[in-house]
Parts: C-alpha cells; sequence; structure tokens
C-alpha cells in the first residue's frame, strides 16, 4: 500500500509516470534493453534527450533564445559554478538570501573568489519573509536568489524588476509548478528531485549570450557553453533520470494540462492546509509570514517540540510520511509537489483536525 508522501525531496511522484517506468523496465522503446542499458551515444537516447528538452521549453514557453541543459552535481554544484562562470577573479554579484540554500549559495560565491554581496536579507527574522526592497549594485554581473524556500517555507509571488543585472535564480523546489514569466532572466537551474524526477539531474535553463560571457578556460565540465555545444552529451549524462524526468513534461503538458492548470490545483492544495493550521485556534502555528508562503512547503509547529514528536509519530502509522521540518529548524513540514494529490492533503488536513481534537 502507498502512503501519502509529503517528502521534501526526493519526493512524490505522478503514479502514471512510475507505472510506465515500471512496464517500460526491461524494453524501452523496442530496443530490447532498459533505458538504464542504452548507450548515451545511440539515437534513442539522443532522441529522447531532445525531445525533453522541446517538453520542457514548451512548458514553459521558452523560445530559441533559451537552452535546456540537463547536468548532475545537484543545485549545489550550481553555487559554484554560476560564480565560477560569470563573476570570476573578484568581480561583483548580488545575492538576496532567504534561507539555507541562498545562504550557502552566497558563502560558495565567496569561495569562488567572486565579489558577492548580500542585496537584501530576511536572516534577521529567521528568513520567515521575502524581502521586497533591494539593494542592487549598477556593476554587479548578475543578481541571484532562490524562488522557493524548502526549509523555511517562503516563496517569492513576484521577482525583482529593476535589477540593473541578468537575474539568476535556484528554483528547485517550485520548478514547474507554476508558468513563469523568464523575460529577466538569464539563467535558471533546478535539482530534479522534488516536482521533475529523481534526484541525479540538475536542469539549467539559460541564455546561450548569457553563457557566452562566461570566463574562458574553466575545466569544461565547468562550463555552461560545454553542455550547449554537445547537447548535454559530453560525459554520460543521467540517462535514468533524464528519461523519468521527460515523462513528467509529458504528464504536465497532457494528463495535468500545462502549468497554468497545474498552479490552480498547487494552489488549492495548499490553501486547504494553511485553512486547517489557521482554522486550528492557534494549536497549529505557520512557520512563514502568510504574505510569504510557500505553496510547494508549508512549514508550522504545535504547542512543544514534545507533542511535534508524538503528532509525527502517530502521522506515521496513520500513513503520512516525510512530515518532519528540516533537521536545521524542526518542527513540521508538508511538501506538496504536482505529483502530491489533493486527496492526501485533505487526509492530513483531516487528521491534523482530529488529532488537535484530542491534544488541544
Amino acid at each position: 500500500m502507498r502512503v501519502f508522501n509529503f517528502n521534501g525531496g526526493p519526493a512524490a511522484l505522478p503514479v502514471e509516470v512510475l507505472e510506465q517506468v515500471a512496464a517500460e523496465m526491461l524494453d524501452w522503446r523496442g530496443v530490447g534493453m532498459s533505458v538504464m542499458e542504452a548507450s548515451h551515444r545511440s539515437k534513442e537516447v539522443a532522441a529522447m534527450t531532445a525531445e525533453a528538452e522541446a517538453d520542457l521549453k514548451e512548458l514553459l514557453g521558452l523560445d530559441g533564445g533559451w537552452r535546456a541543459l540537463f547536468l548532475q552535481g545537484g543545485a549545489s554544484l550550481q553555487f559554484a559554478m554560476i560564480p565560477m562562470n560569470f563573476a570570476p577573479d573578484g568581480a561583483p554579484c548580488d545575492y538576496v538570501d532567504t534561507g539555507l540554500w541562498s545562504t550557502k549559495a552566497f558563502q560558495e560565491a565567496k569561495i569562488c573568489g567572486a565579489d558577492a554581496r548580500l542585496a537584501a536579507s530576511s536572516a534577521e527574522d529567521k528568513f520567515v519573509f521575502i524581502p521586497s526592497e533591494f539593494d542592487f549594485r549598477p556593476q554587479a554581473r548578475y543578481v541571484y536568489l532562490t524562488s522557493n524556500n524548502t526549509v523555511r517555507g517562503t516563496q517569492w509571488s513576484s521577482f525583482p524588476q529593476d535589477a540593473p543585472a541578468p537575474l539568476t535564480a535556484d528554483m528547485s523546489s517550485d520548478f514547474l509548478s507554476r508558468p513563469l514569466d523568464l523575460t529577466k532572466f538569464s539563467l535558471v537551474h533546478a535539482g530534479a528531485q522534488k516536482n521533475v524526477g529523481p534526484a541525479g539531474l540538475t536542469i539549467v535553463l539559460i541564455r546561450p549570450e548569457f553563457a557566452a560571457t562566461g570566463r574562458s578556460g574553466l575545466p569544461h565540465l565547468l562550463d555552461y557553453r560545454t553542455y550547449i555545444e554537445s547537447d548535454s552529451m559530453y560525459n554520460t549524462p543521467p540517462v535514468f533520470a533524464i528519461y523519468v524526468a521527460g515523462l513528467v513534461f509529458k504528464w504536465l503538458k497532457g494528463t495535468m494540462g500545462g502549468l497554468a492548470a497545474v498552479e490552480r490545483r498547487n494552489r488549492v492544495k495548499a490553501a486547504t492546509l494553511y485553512g486547517a493550521i489557521d482554522g486550528s485556534g492557534g494549536f497549529y502555528r505557520g512557520a512563514a509570514r502568510p504574505d510569504s508562503r510557500s505553496l510547494m512547503n508549508v512549514t508550522y509547529r504545535l504547542p512543544s517540540e514534545a507533542l511535534e514528536m508524538t503528532f509525527l509519530a502517530e502521522a506515521k502509522k496513520a500513513g503520512f510520511d516525510g512530515l518532519g521540518g528540516h533537521r536545521s529548524v524542526g518542527g513540521v513540514r508538508a511538501s506538496l509537489y504536482n505529483a502530491v494529490e489533493l486527496k492526501a492533503v485533505e487526509a492530513l488536513a483531516a487528521f491534523m483536525a482530529e488529532f488537535a481534537r484530542k491534544n488541544g
């Protein structure tokens, strides 16, 4: 029996996609072997990768001015690749710090030798909100932000329009959860393991003209131009993860009806759970400020840590998995990624109401 999966990542995948993966495990596309056994130099894998890129760009409404690259190393490698390429030798770059992952990215930029500076931060308020005022430097090579903060449960509802430099972003935890206007962006990266597919794949959306401004002389695997010129095939890519991601793209296009429909469903899920929190008479307390709440990661606390431990244990027995908050902050976190169904959220809300009734 499958549990209700609220893990923060790796996270829930669509059952429809998992069933297709199972059906094709021994014979993928009639080649007589699993996709995991097929050469990445074969015409079938090359076609699959090109198809995945085309489907992804169609979902996001991106034109020929963008490339979708399939890399490895997770979002954490992108923390270093971006400054290494675009802010070498002490060049200036601005960061907006909204939590753990943007903090790590900022620190990594400094390690890489960039003149990294905070243009805004919500650290003094324990990252419970998204800043709305920024101190950008005109000379900055890029501005970096994290669109959704998995740990704290905050999310950008709109992005800075007055940044004097190209916007770059880590969108790992809300990628493909809503339509995006990427007009102001030059690079977006996302680990696949939350909304797109299994761990091991990192998607990078990049404008080739931005890539062309990158530093010369980098190791090939750290240079975005390498992946653009080789269609993500410079070395052996994570073939299985690309395969699953491609199926998820088709699920989003077909079964789900595109990103506008996906966002509508995600808003209903989030409203259901936030309603359970706000309607509990204070038994549950949302961790994020209401105007910055995430649609993807709902974070909340109970009256005591002991009661939180009891809640998590009983939830586990009742078939709810992955509700523990991030190890750095504790509490409770329910991740409502695309593949999490509304019935799972409704069941959790009902469980929460009953738990509050018994323990309030």
